[in-house]
């Protein structure tokens, strides 16, 4: 098996080193920035030519796309009790909670992120800060209703559904009060962000 990641973990690139991590895979880690230019080079636009990280190449089998990635990569290297999806309900979850997140979360998380911590302090604007947290609101309202039933997204398992939609819902952190009224919400994002793979993960 030949496996490159490419991309920093303070990134996208998180997803796929998660699910990477969490299944034990022998790969190469190659810390692609996104800033500097370094996603511009010829070299790395013939692998995706979006100039975006994170890329996966498995073996000549290139995928990029973060959340296509880690749901790649799950299901690439499947084995019975691992984070993929076991049946077809846990597939129909790991699906619609990436998508869910990305399209739903993820704009206005990020935005949290960056106006409340990520960007230097004279180019924050915390009235974008602000409306985004007004924004998420209702997602986590969506997460506590879900996860009233069940522990984990998919169940009551660890699945790469809960990769997925934590390491988007992670970037909410400077959102101090977002999950006040949402104590699941809290519970099952710290017993992921807990995991031994997500912070051999993050330490890279």
């Amino acid at each position: 098996m030949s496996l490159k990641i490419y991309g920093i973990s303070a990134s996208r690139a998180i997803r796929p080193l998660w699910v990477a991590e969490e299944l034990g895979l022998s790969y190469e880690h190659v810390p692609v920035p996104y800033q500097g230019g370094a996603t511009r080079t010829p070299e790395f636009l013939a692998l995706n030519p979006n100039g975006h990280i994170p890329v996966v190449d498995d073996d000549g089998i290139i995928v990029w796309e973060s959340m296509a990635c880690a749901l790649y990569l799950a299901r690439r290297y499947a084995t019975p009790g691992s984070i993929a999806p076991q049946t077809p309900q846990e597939e129909a979850d790991a699906l619609r909670w990436s998508f869910w997140t990305v399209t739903e979360v993820e704009k206005d998380a990020l935005t949290v992120l960056m106006h409340r911590l990520g960007l230097p302090p004279e180019q924050r604007k915390p009235e974008l800060a602000v409306a985004a947290e007004k924004h998420l609101v209702a997602d986590v309202r969506v997460l506590e209703q879900h996860l009233q039933t069940r522990t984990y997204m998919a169940g009551e398992r660890f699945t790469v559904a809960d990769v997925t939609v934590a390491s988007v819902m992670f970037w909410t952190g400077p959102a101090a009060t977002l999950l006040e009224s949402a104590p699941r919400t809290q519970a099952w994002l710290k017993a992921c962000l807990e995991r031994p793979a997500y912070r051999r993960a993050k330490a890279r």
